[in-house]
């Protein structure tokens, strides 16, 4: 029904339409507002009875004008508002009165009129300072669609900071990885067309040098751990498979010869492990075991009349599982057996155990199983191995920190059998820095997938106005923009771990070791929390598998398996940390423990004092000895906390394995209170290693953005210990918000920053 016409007639009513068009035109108005709209008209007494029904009767929620009636009353609108001064624009009362005006020529609006109109305008609030948006045709520019990409810095000068000294191996290996022969396999070829391109692609690296470079250069390689490390890192940005079939091959196999065995071994094995020509696994977890590996069953147990050494798995679960290279491709193996020696044993030690032919023919007595289809990594072939009374050499055992002389006499350096095993696999931590840093880069790839599409991918926006990009979405920011600032932060943390394995004494062995898990298992976390959100971020172009989100989730998911079970690690971690306390359990008073956690943490009493846990300025909260001071704080209270418990445990004569278990959730905190206190520090360290100022500037908000997600993450527990008030956990969260609101226009050359080719980007957002 057509209404205008004769609605134009009447200076009462032409004076309404700006309002009834705004309560129909997407106003998405609610009952309450309609009818208080309505009651509102009902006093209008001045108005003829015809006029108020009229007008009553279009705020019917059963009686919606036509779409041509709205469309021909927001022309007239837009036609005599756009003669309206620009102030007076977003006025409805003053629309209305120059429509009146304009329509009635010769009848002066009334006060009546005003007054009415007035009235209405409150009622509807804040949607009535929406009536410009509603109204005109042209773009309305706003704080968010006006945000967009600005970086104030080089992408590549901050790259040449992450790469450091390591550059150009990072380079040459990405260069490698964009020629043909690495293009990425179609996702609909099947398992084992997979595992046989990935075991191609290995030889392919081990042609180029890639795969031996650990090894001592008498042996072909270059005798640089530090290579090897930055080379798997770098693999990681292509397919993970590869990088777990690299790993299996040049670390765990490679290196368990070249660490546990000694020159003949070296001599025998490691030429023909670098080249690929003896490909092999490493035996160690049991299914009915697990983490336990001290635990485990296989026995080797040596004749000394046959002068012959015989693996056997004396049960169904103590057959080694989900062993990397085993289904297939494995010709040897590094397994770890309990070595029986007279019905005495020995504890754990390693042996090297053929396990094929060159044909690929299983040997006598031993059997493997495939582990099948998995839920990701599926070019890798992992498998479970069982042994029969299967007869091996005495010089296979790798005889670095035992053996067996001529006369059968068990001998090693290290008389405890505790020492010697946990001796033989810190000489393996090495594994768990390449994971973490493997772990990273997958990180890294999902966040530049992931925000360079936020950047681009554009939707909604103001009413009558251009979509805008989702980055420039607070929550949006939010979500990915504090992973963002993690990849960052670990990956400082992740060069300052590589370091310290690499110049590691024996003194230090047991801090690098937990160090390792506990890095480890914040990257490997925080790389499965980062991909998921990346995931959700890209709606669901993220679920397409040409978009790469999906292999990388799925790939990535076990790295919080394996190199150890994060719980088990970060509760190595705390054993470690609690080992500092150990002298100190029998005589220490409770008074003396707050006493050193107070000296340790260099927490002075006016940190807590009632303006100090209340200051909320933004120097004070953005402020690096701040963020140290709350992380040292945490962490030490935490530390105290878990030292108290266990003590209380102990003094009522509890056993040490109880007590630890009673207190495995605080042993839990203190590990994480660590690693994050450690990258924190790192952090720091790496943005004063910055030369151009630009990119530090936006480093040092990277920072920061790092430092208060932290803690605000942990601002739970800031409050329950009384070192931090609400009022300033708020201040926190607004700083978050605007650290990540100013971070957005940088967040594209951050993640270019990172220096990933762009042929191993999906299409959806490479670069022209």
């Amino acid at each position: 029904m057509h209404t205008t016409a004769s609605t134009l007639e009447n200076s009462n009513l032409i004076a309404f339409i700006p309002f009834l068009y705004l309560a129909w035109a997407d106003a998405d108005l609610t009952d309450q507002e309609i009818n208080s709209l309505r009651e509102a008209i009902m006093t209008f007494t001045w108005l003829t009875d015809s006029e108020r029904d009229f007008l009553v009767a279009h705020l019917n929620p059963e009686q919606a004008p036509s779409p041509d009636t709205l469309k021909e009353w927001q022309e007239i609108i837009r036609q005599h508002s756009n003669e309206l001064s620009d102030e007076l624009k977003n006025n409805l009362v003053a629309t209305g009165l120059r429509l009146a005006d304009v329509h009635a020529p010769g009848a002066s609006p009334s006060a009546d009129i005003k007054e009415a109109l007035e009235l209405l305008e409150s009622k509807l609030g804040v949607l009535s300072r929406e009536s410009p948006y509603h109204i005109q045709r042209q773009n309305h520019p706003t704080e968010t669609n006006k945000l967009s990409a600005t970086e104030s810095f080089n992408p590549q000068i901050i790259n040449s900071l992450l790469d450091g000294d390591e550059q150009a191996t990072i380079d040459s290996v990405k260069t490698l990885l964009v020629q043909e022969e690495f293009d990425f396999v179609s996702p609909y070829i099947t398992v084992r067309e997979y595992r046989e391109q990935v075991l191609k692609w290995c030889k392919l690296l081990a042609e180029k040098g890639l795969g031996n470079s650990a090894y001592p250069t008498e042996y072909g390689g270059e005798d640089n751990i530090k290579k090897y490390f930055a080379v798997m890192e770098t693999l990681s940005y292509h397919d993970l498979s590869m990088v777990i079939k690299f790993g299996v091959q040049f670390g765990l196999w490679g290196m368990s010869v070249m660490y546990l065995g000694t020159k003949k071994h070296h001599e025998k094995y490691l030429r023909k492990i670098g080249s690929l020509e003896l490909p092999g696994c490493f035996a160690m977890t049991e299914t009915g075991h697990g983490s336990n590996v001290k635990g485990l069953e296989t026995t080797a147990t040596y004749d000394h009349q046959e002068g012959m050494i015989t693996i056997h798995t004396p049960q169904e679960q103590a057959g080694k599982e989900y062993i990397g290279n085993a289904a297939l491709h494995g010709q040897m193996a590094t397994v770890f057996a309990k070595l029986i020696i007279e019905n005495v044993d020995y504890g754990v030690n390693a042996f090297i155990v053929p396990l094929r032919d060159q044909q690929g023919n299983l040997l006598p007595g031993v059997r493997i199983e495939d582990n099948g289809k998995k839920m990701g990594l599926n070019g890798v072939d992992n498998g479970r191995i069982w042994f029969n009374q299967v007869k091996i050499a005495r010089d296979a055992m790798l005889d670095k920190y035992a053996s067996i002389d001529d006369d059968g006499t068990f001998n090693s350096p290290i008389s405890s059998d505790n020492r010697r095993f946990f001796t033989m696999l810190g000489t393996l931590v090495g594994g768990r820095v390449g994971i973490a840093r493997s772990a990273l880069s997958a990180a890294k790839s999902g966040l530049t997938i992931a925000i360079r599409f936020a950047n681009q991918r554009k939707q909604f926006g103001p009413e009558n106005g251009q979509e805008v990009p989702i980055l420039n979405y607070r929550t949006h920011q939010r979500r990915l923009l504090p992973l963002l600032a993690n990849a960052y932060a670990g990956h400082f943390a992740l060069r300052y771990l590589t370091q310290r394995f690499l110049k590691r004494t024996e003194a230090e062995m047991k801090e690098v070791e937990a160090l390792a898990a506990g890095l480890k298992a914040w990257s490997s976390w925080n790389t499965t929390n980062t991909l998921q959100e990346c995931r959700e971020a890209l709606g669901g172009k993220g679920y397409l598998s040409e978009n790469r989100i999906d292999s990388l989730k799925n790939d990535t998911d076990i790295y919080t398996t394996f190199e150890g079970d994060n719980t088990v690690l970060m509760q190595l971690v705390a054993k470690s940390r609690l080992a500092e306390f150990k002298r100190d359990f029998a005589d220490i008073n409770f008074f003396g423990m707050i006493n050193y956690i107070a000296e340790k943490a260099r927490i002075s009493i006016s940190e807590k004092n009632p303006i100090a846990i209340r200051e909320t300025s933004s120097e004070h909260l953005l402020d690096h000895n701040f963020h140290l001071r709350a992380f040292q704080y945490r962490e030490m209270s935490i530390l105290k906390s878990a030292a108290t418990r266990f003590k209380h445990h102990i003094d009522q004569g509890m056993d040490s394995f109880d007590a630890f278990n009673q207190t495995q959730y605080h042993m839990l905190k203190v590990g994480f209170a660590y690693i994050e206190r450690v990258i924190l520090e790192q952090f720091i360290e790496g943005i004063q290693q910055a030369e151009d100022e630009s990119g530090q500037k936006v480093l040092i908000k990277v920072y920061q953005l790092f430092a208060l997600s932290q803690i605000e993450q942990n601002k739970g527990w800031y409050l329950e210990s009384g070192y931090m008030d609400g009022v300033k956990t708020k201040a926190i969260r607004r700083e978050v918000n605007q650290l990540c609101w100013e971070l957005r226009k940088e967040a594209t050359g951050l993640v270019e920053a990172f220096g990933i080719p762009e042929k191993l980007l999906p299409e959806l957002v490479k670069n022209d």
